[in-house]
């Protein structure tokens, strides 16, 4: 908003000024408070890595949507056949989409299947973060980082 003053300034040498006059700025609301988690499990036997994994929101806001990066310490062969949800981003990452996280509850299981570039390799480190959480602000972002080695067995090794 614009006002002139004038007048009684006016002696003081004011007279026609422009002074720029306007309300106060809105507050910016603080974004909702999350806190994502996963748990699941990791294999390997012969290049192929299956992976398992439950995404969770500990809350206490709801999250319509988060994606969770997965990336592998190793190049993926060229051609993957990955889940709805689920894009390559790079020779070693895949995202996936959480969808919807209520708060206090565990989202969809998201279960995909990987074969390496190397089939001959005999372990592989997998590590999972959030990397878009829908502007949410997670005040205990350690827990949704994890690091998993699976060596080529066929075991089932938890996060």
């Amino acid at each position: 908003m614009r006002m002139r003053i004038a007048g009684a300034l006016g002696a003081a040498g004011l007279a026609g000024m422009t002074v720029w006059a306007g309300a106060a700025a809105p507050a910016v609301a603080a974004p909702p408070e999350a806190d994502l988690a996963y748990h699941g499990v990791v294999a390997m036997a012969a290049g192929q890595v299956e992976v398992q994994l439950t995404p969770q929101n500990h809350g206490p806001a709801d999250v319509l949507d988060a994606t969770v990066r997965l990336r592998w310490s190793r190049p993926l062969a060229q051609h993957q056949r990955l889940p709805e949800g689920c894009a390559r981003y790079n020779a070693g990452t895949v995202l996936c989409d959480t969808g919807p996280l209520a708060a206090g509850s565990a989202g969809r299981r998201i279960h995909l299947r990987v074969g390496l570039a190397d089939a001959s390799a005999d372990q592989v480190r997998l590590q999972i973060d959030t990397l878009w959480d829908g502007g949410a602000a997670d005040r205990e972002p350690g827990n949704d980082r994890r690091r998993v080695l699976a060596l080529d067995t066929g075991d089932e090794y938890s996060f």
